[in-house]
């Protein structure tokens, strides 16, 4: 299997990209749009002047528990600035999201309560309400996460959408907001496990 199939066959329809947009993306923004890949794992990430987003990471279920999403990371930490990412909100009948949440807590990541996100998947066209998660080496606040996930959505989610898929992304305005109210902590029920 190649990287792309890889990606796909792990993660839903409606957060995919299209190859032709990641390779696009590879291609005419290689110097901040990445993929690192091994035998058992593929990254996407972006990587801008102050933060790295993660946009896709696949660790195969046969090498789980063999550390290489905490090393795939560490690569990132190791660059000493915010890493940015999205997941979609825990549902427990997909066991996936609830371990997905748990390492990311395990790894220091901070849910973004603050922040809202929900976009219109291109390829479904439904909704699709996603969380941010981060991880501040630096005290960064959720104010400059929002600033970053704005410039990732302009500079690689929407990055030529109309050639891709035959209509514009929704403006960041409408998929972002900052200040949302009474949202619970996705990652909460999980730091609980880790201080223990």
């Amino acid at each position: 299997m190649n990287w792309y199939e890889k990606l796909n066959q792990y993660f839903p329809v409606e957060e995919m990209k299209s190859q032709e947009h990641m390779e696009t993306l590879l291609k005419e923004k290689g110097n901040v749009y990445y993929k690192d890949e091994g035998p058992y794992h593929v990254l996407m990430f972006a990587e801008f002047s102050n933060f790295s987003f993660v946009d896709y990471l696949f660790v195969s279920k046969e090498s789980r528990g063999m550390g290489i999403g905490k090393k795939t990371l560490q690569m990132l930490k190791d660059k000493n600035k915010p890493i940015i990412l999205e997941v979609e909100p825990v549902n427990y009948e997909d066991t996936d999201t609830e371990k997905r949440l748990r390492f990311y807590a395990r790894e220091g990541f901070e849910h973004a309560n603050s922040i809202g996100y929900c976009r219109r998947s291109v390829a479904t066209g439904e909704e699709n309400s996603m969380e941010i998660l981060y991880w501040a080496p630096n005290g960064e606040t959720e104010e400059d996460i929002y600033e970053a996930m704005k410039k990732t959505y302009k500079d690689i989610h929407s990055y030529k959408n109309e050639e891709h898929y035959g209509e514009a992304h929704e403006p960041v305005s409408k998929v972002l907001t900052l200040n949302e109210v009474d949202k619970e902590d996705v990652l909460e029920p999980f730091a609980i496990e880790v201080k223990n």
